[in-house]
């Protein structure tokens, strides 16, 4: 049973207008949005009485990001919004990108907190920005080799 691929990766929000803008921003497109509810759904993950929104957004090359905002049961909230890097779980997602400094310039316009920019050898130029709900979102930019 071989693993074929990545489907999505699944971010549980408070505020989804805030981080669905802030991904449609970065560059993921929206692949639709729905609310889902019932028996079914909760036996799947676990809960009852289970009422969610779920965005689902996807990369350039057809990664997805699957927002959910629990309506029912509450969503727990687990540590500080703003986590640092070395909190334990899944703490960051990394893209690929041209042009580094307008993304973080655009993101950074676009309420993303810059938490720090280096650049690694002569391959990467990298940077950290912190989105709503303390998502944090690492960036890279290859740089060319000559």
């Amino acid at each position: 049973m071989p693993l074929k691929r990545m489907d999505n990766i699944l971010i549980v929000v408070d505020d989804l207008d805030a981080v669905k803008t802030f991904f449609i921003e970065l560059g993921l497109t929206l692949e639709g949005q729905t609310t889902v509810e019932g028996a079914a759904v909760g036996r799947l993950i676990g809960l009852e009485n289970v009422k969610s929104t779920i965005v689902m957004l996807r990369t350039p090359d057809g990664q997805g990001i699957e927002l959910d905002k629990f309506h029912t049961p509450d969503a727990i909230r687990f540590g500080p919004v703003d986590a640092p890097v070395n909190t334990l779980g899944l703490r960051r997602l990394m893209f690929a990108v041209e042009g580094l400094d307008s993304v973080v310039a655009h993101m950074q316009a676009h309420a993303a907190e810059l938490i720090g920019q280096m650049q690694y050898e002569q391959s990467y130029r990298l940077a950290y920005i912190r989105g709503p709900e303390g998502i944090i979102v690492g960036l890279a930019e290859q740089l060319v080799q000559g």
